[in-house]
């Protein structure tokens, strides 16, 4: 036992010189069990909404097939599925919706895939917006900080989530008549400039005070000696040095994102029927819970953990980027 403990203590005490801080961060988050753990839940669900056209194809079902009326008995004289569980059986793994009798396992794997594509669109956008004028505030100073910062305080204490609910059917009205059905990808892109109007506000204020301390170090002063101009200076001197805020906003934002999605679906100005996604799921769940609470259950547990192993993974990943962290 105790040359089992030495020679732990002496793997983890060896020389690390040699390596590179990529190497390094890696090293670190490797031995992270709950890095290990969560990383593997968040890519299963990311494989799962990538490969959920193949999946559904395999599994001989999609989303939007209303199944009972090819299976006679599949819902009583209520709607309500007949088996167990919400008619969780070999033919439907997840069971079927009420009242419509579509599959519940393709509609959550499609639905990963719409709350995933939201998501990630505006993590870029935000990152994107956010890390630019995040960073000119904090390198020019003066006046054109104050100006920014005075746009970000005003930003950040707007109700986002009143915004969304008033606005979002106002801006879908000037793109599509009442007479007309608005489409999916409408819908879709009204809620990702939407909610990327107030996001890039946390990662600008972020990188603006990061900024403000590296724009004093000696690397930044020798290359203003140089003659270096402004762009390359924050190009060549600060980005380097910024990547890992960077990362770990999107890691952590991204799962808040899905989250706030699925919310806005569940009010009502988000995605509708019939497109599959996480929120539309839980709402119209829990219109029949006191029937059927297995199509409320299934979504709202999946997103459960999806956002947790997402924001463990996340608070590993800066760990694990810290130079300063034993883990």
């Amino acid at each position: 036992m105790s040359s089992t403990l030495s020679a732990e203590t002496s793997e983890r005490s060896a020389p690390v010189r040699g390596l590179s801080p990529k190497a390094l961060a890696w090293r670190r988050l490797r031995r992270d069990r709950v890095a290990v753990v969560a990383g593997s839940v968040v890519a299963l669900f990311l494989l799962a909404g990538i490969g959920a056209p193949l999946i559904a194809a395999l599994y001989g079902k999609d989303p939007y097939t209303v199944y009972a009326d090819r299976y006679p008995g599949l819902l009583d004289d209520y709607g309500f599925p007949t088996g167990a569980n919400g008619g969780i059986s070999g033919a439907f793994w997840l069971g079927v919706e009420p009242n419509v009798g579509r599959d519940v396992f393709t509609q959550l794997l499609y639905g990963i895939r719409t709350s995933l594509l939201i998501a990630a669109a505006v993590v870029i956008i935000v990152t994107v917006v956010g890390s630019l004028i995040g960073v000119a505030a904090g390198y020019f100073g003066g006046r054109i900080d104050y100006a920014i910062s005075r746009v970000i305080d005003v930003t950040m204490a707007f109700p986002s989530t009143l915004f969304f609910i008033a606005m979002t059917p106002v801006v879908m009205s000037f793109l599509v008549s009442d007479e007309e059905n608005t489409p999916t990808w409408v819908r879709v892109a009204t809620l990702i400039v939407a909610l990327s109007m107030f996001g890039w506000t946390r990662v600008a204020r972020l990188l603006r005070g990061q900024v403000l301390s590296l724009r004093e170090r000696e690397f930044v002063h020798a290359a203003k000696v140089y003659g270096a101009s402004p762009w390359r200076i924050i190009t060549k001197e600060l980005l380097p040095n910024l990547w890992t805020p960077i990362l770990v906003f999107m890691t952590l934002d991204l799962p808040a994102l899905v989250t706030t999605e699925a919310a806005l679906s569940f009010l009502g100005v988000g995605i509708i029927e019939p497109t599959p996604d996480w929120g539309r799921m839980i709402k119209r769940g829990a219109e029949v819970y006191l029937n059927d609470i297995t199509y409320t259950v299934i979504p709202g547990i999946s997103m459960l953990v999806f956002v947790v192993a997402f924001n463990l993974f996340g608070d590993s990943l800066r760990d694990a980027l810290d130079p300063r962290s034993d883990r």
